[in-house]
């Protein structure tokens, strides 16, 4: 059986990235913002539509449901399926509109709404490697949100298709759509009884090929400077500048303290992504990131070191370090059980696809997912140039996804 996948994928996410769903990390509910919504009740519509089973939308913004097995006598695993809906919330403003590039021929894709924005083979090395293929972008004041509906448009696609032909044998599948990814608070809501899965993949990587079961570890630092305020004209011998405090901090690091901004590969980082305040009080907020916990537990105490030097400098100022875990290498827990990776690399190859598995500086859902006991590792769906208006993605990288899912499903049901 043969079909072209191409324009219904192009279809889907030009439809799901028109939907604005920022994610906001400084709200205290889940979903973080009522958007996201939005797209979780069209998603779940669709599914219905299509014949899905327990299909179902939560309070706190996921959407479950279940494509049937197809194959007769045996229980093989129970596969989920997840992509998540957020996108990354401070890249331009205003209505993402999305553009189909059809056929593209090599030369630089410019942008409508920001001259300025150039998009270069020359500069994008797999996107020279795209000629012909149909390439979606924005419009150049908005990212595309391609991370994740690119995830999200494949996995609805999968599951049309398998509705559509129960002459394919597979196994129970699980299809969960998640909030909050970006701001890595969502999927700790996750109803685990719900999913109700033995493994799972998320849908939300690069490259074609990719297959990742190895993540940084991770940990997020905030900072609280509490100074003293007095009138500038009568400071001297009184005021304690928070923010100067806030500099002194920044600078104490060592030189050789490495930033995303220096590093690659397996290097960790300290990263100082936001700073707020005023002279009575300030905030730094670091996120920490390494592949090993040795390292994750130095960049904080490299931070603690920081921190403790300035204030012995002005005992008069109040200064306190939090750190919280946001989520850990699911390497950890995955090389105990490969199963879902050697299927995932077994389909590849008899794709004729060559499987990457480079450890990504980052994380996933399936990261927290797979501590929480389900092994999720990750797989590629196109996605270039994420978290910037220049992103991309090929609708052809995106077919060869579902032709992945497909086979493994296949796989699975022979488990």
């Amino acid at each position: 059986m043969s079909e072209t996948f191409g324009p219904e994928l192009e279809a889907r996410l030009t439809r799901y990235c028109a939907v604005a769903t920022e994610s906001d990390e400084r709200s205290s509910t889940t979903p973080s913002t009522a958007a996201q919504l939005d797209l979780q009740r069209l998603l779940a519509l669709e599914l219905e539509e299509m014949g899905a089973a327990a299909v179902s939308l939560t309070e706190n913004g996921f959407v479950f449901a279940t494509i049937p097995a197809t194959v007769a006598g045996g229980q093989p695993p129970v596969v989920a399926l997840l992509a998540h809906v957020d996108t990354v919330a401070g890249i331009g403003s205003g209505p993402v509109k999305p553009r189909v590039h059809h056929k593209y021929d090599g030369s630089p894709i410019t942008f409508p709404d920001d001259a300025l924005l150039v998009l270069m083979p020359e500069l994008n090395p797999y996107l020279a490697t795209k000629i012909g293929d149909d390439i979606i972008t924005a419009s150049g004041g908005t990212l595309l949100g391609a991370d994740d509906k690119a995830g999200v448009a494949i996995i609805m696609t999968l599951a049309r298709h398998l509705l559509a032909h129960p002459e394919i044998p597979h196994g129970e599948l699980r299809i969960c759509f998640t909030p909050d990814e970006e701001i890595g608070t969502g999927i700790r809501h996750i109803d685990l009884e719900r999913l109700s899965a033995d493994f799972a993949y998320t849908l939300d990587g690069g490259d074609v090929g990719e297959i990742v079961y190895e993540t940084f570890s991770a940990d997020k630092a905030t900072v609280t400077i509490t100074g003293i305020s007095t009138h500038p004209g009568a400071a001297k011998g009184k005021l304690v500048n928070a923010l100067t405090l806030a500099a002194r901090i920044v600078a104490a690091l060592p030189e050789a303290q490495r930033t995303p901004e220096t590093t690659d590969k397996r290097q960790g980082f300290i990263h100082l992504y936001k700073q707020e305040g005023t002279a009575a009080s300030a905030r730094l907020h670091f996120i920490l990131r390494d592949f090993e916990l040795d390292g994750l537990a130095g960049h904080a105490q490299l931070l603690r070191s920081a921190c403790e030097t300035v204030q012995l400098g002005e005992p008069r100022a109040h200064i306190s370090v939090e750190i919280a875990e946001q989520y850990r290498n699911m390497r950890y827990w995955l090389e105990q059980d490969m199963r879902p990776v050697e299927l995932a690399v077994q389909a590849l190859k008899e794709l004729g696809i060559e499987p990457l598995s480079e450890p990504i500086r980052g994380g996933t859902d399936g990261s927290q997912l797979t501590a929480m006991g389900v092994p999720t590792p990750n797989l590629f769906t196109g996605m270039q140039n994420i978290h910037s208006p220049l992103e991309w993605v090929s609708v052809q990288d995106m077919e060869k996804a579902v032709q992945v899912l497909l086979r493994l499903a296949q796989l699975w049901a022979r488990a």
